[in-house]
């Protein structure tokens, strides 16, 4: 079980901080059930959900594992994925977000990035699916890398490619 002030990762929510664990006294919540109060760091809100729930929840990566794992971009071999039904390009997008791990996201960015590039220089139409999907996985990688490091999520990308630079 988490503790407040925890940091976690909660489903497509992204970087949460763990405000309160409580048995809410309104009607709305199933009764005598134990919730995390969750502030996303992202959004201005505040999620309310059970403890044992089924959303995916983990603890964020550390400053360590951040900086492995954005070590580990220039030896990725990130593949472009194609197809030209859009429930199975979601599907495939769907299944590497949801599967929550830091290094499948970065080499959804980069394969999705791949792709845009090459449809780029065929003077084609970038694919709305791929666009959200690519803002999705940016969005959950970022947020967790720029907790994790302690920057600014707004110079992650930044950081990410002048260390990738270096190497």
């Amino acid at each position: 079980m988490y503790k407040i002030n925890d940091l976690i990762v909660y489903g497509k929510t992204g970087v949460c901080k763990i405000m309160d664990v409580t048995i809410p006294k309104d009607n709305s919540f199933e009764r005598d059930q134990l919730y995390y109060v969750l502030q996303p760091l992202y959004e201005n809100s505040v999620v309310y959900t059970l403890v044992n729930t089924n959303v995916f929840m983990r603890p964020i990566i550390s400053a360590e594992e951040a900086e492995r794992l954005i070590d580990m971009i220039p030896k990725i071999q990130a593949e472009p994925y194609y197809n030209d039904r859009m429930q199975e390009l979601t599907q495939h997008y769907e299944a590497a977000i949801k599967a929550y791990n830091c290094a499948d996201l970065i080499e959804l960015v980069m394969s999705i990035y791949a792709k845009k590039q090459i449809v780029k220089q065929q003077n084609h139409k970038f694919g709305q699916i791929d666009q959200k999907f690519m803002k999705q996985a940016e969005e959950l990688l970022f947020g967790e890398i720029s907790v994790a490091l302690g920057i600014p999520l707004d110079k992650v990308q930044k950081y990410i490619a002048s260390r990738v630079e270096e190497q």
